[in-house]
């Protein structure tokens, strides 16, 4: 019998693959993290994060032109608090003239068209370095959401467009979207990281905050990376309190999450690549032992085919300027 089906004929050259590719990846598909850090003149690279940075705000103003100039249009901020600026209930965090406060401003005055969008969490403004207030050794809930509320409302005043909650308290969506309505701020968006688990894979952006746990681990309110179904149920509920983009929390090991809660929601959906996929490639790079960019841009076409609308990731730099 002859073959008169050949697959390969549309994988026979460069230029018939491109024209059949189901997934291209652009800048449009990126929000960049940047980490603040007080003082003038500083680019410090973070030890665990090779070839990434912290800025002061002097140089973070060079920072997010560049990436404005290659074709990102959004940006995720951290800053690193100074240990004398924590306390158990995250007071700097509402500093209106604080780090995160004056980076808002920043951006937006380097790049008025940059969209920003603002970590909501405790962990780098406390002394126990955890997502929320502590009370006799418990992460307590209800009074933690009152001050990410809070802290919400002052991003949006300083000029944020969206505020990101990082910390999986139950109801924070809620009371961030009902603090923001009441006091007029209507359009200012919730990414909401609905589906974080509770993972080793963020020892890095530890490091780079000075944000770990100072006793325990975050089990107790992140989720356990047994679960599938859970993570459905957690996307839901934050979309039904206001959540206008919901996000999966790490990528790599996490992909079929990605694909069930893409499947789930009407809503776009985002992915973060975190700092430990991007330690370990660049770890293993360095060996030789893999070849960087191959490897690199796999891995973020993978978010792409698993229904990542938006991918955070230390290599999208890296990633833009390789495809351009």
């Amino acid at each position: 019998m002859q073959q008169l089906r050949r697959n390969r004929r549309l994988r026979t050259n460069e230029a018939i693959r491109s024209l059949v590719r189901e997934h291209t990846i652009t800048p449009n598909d990126f929000l960049v993290p940047l980490f603040v850090v007080e003082g003038k003149g500083i680019k410090e690279e973070i030890m665990s994060m090779p070839g990434y940075y912290r800025y002061s705000l002097d140089l973070l103003v060079k920072e997010v032109k560049e990436l404005w100039s290659l074709g990102v249009k959004s940006v995720l901020l951290f800053v690193k608090v100074p240990d004398n600026l924590k306390d158990n209930k995250g007071t700097e965090a509402l500093n209106p003239d604080g780090l995160m406060q004056r980076a808002i401003k920043t951006v937006k005055e380097a790049s008025p068209e940059m969209l920003v969008m603002t970590d909501v969490a405790l962990d780098p403004f406390s002394s126990y370095g955890h997502d929320g207030i502590v009370e006799n050794g418990y992460i307590v809930n209800d009074q933690t959401c009152d001050v990410l509320a809070q802290m919400s409302l002052s991003h949006a005043q300083a000029g944020a467009d969206f505020v990101a909650p990082s910390d999986m308290m139950d109801g924070r969506v809620l009371a961030i979207r009902e603090l923001l309505e009441k006091e007029n701020y209507k359009n200012t968006g919730i990414m909401s990281y609905s589906a974080k688990y509770a993972s080793a894979f963020y020892g890095p952006f530890r490091d780079a905050l000075d944000s770990a746990p100072g006793f325990g681990d975050k089990k107790t309110y992140q989720m356990d990376f047994a679960n599938r179904d859970e993570a459905i149920k957690e996307t839901l509920i934050d979309i039904e309190e206001g959540a206008d983009i919901v996000m999966v929390k790490p990528g790599l090991c996490y992909l079929d999450l990605v694909r069930d809660v893409r499947d789930a929601v009407d809503v776009p959906v985002a992915v973060y690549q975190v700092s430990g996929e991007y330690a370990m490639l660049k770890a293993a790079a360095e060996k030789g032992w893999l070849d960087h960019d191959a490897v690199m841009l796999e891995q973020i076409m993978a978010f792409k085919r698993a229904g990542a609308h938006i991918i955070a990731s230390y290599f999208a730099k890296d990633v833009i300027k390789l495809l351009s």
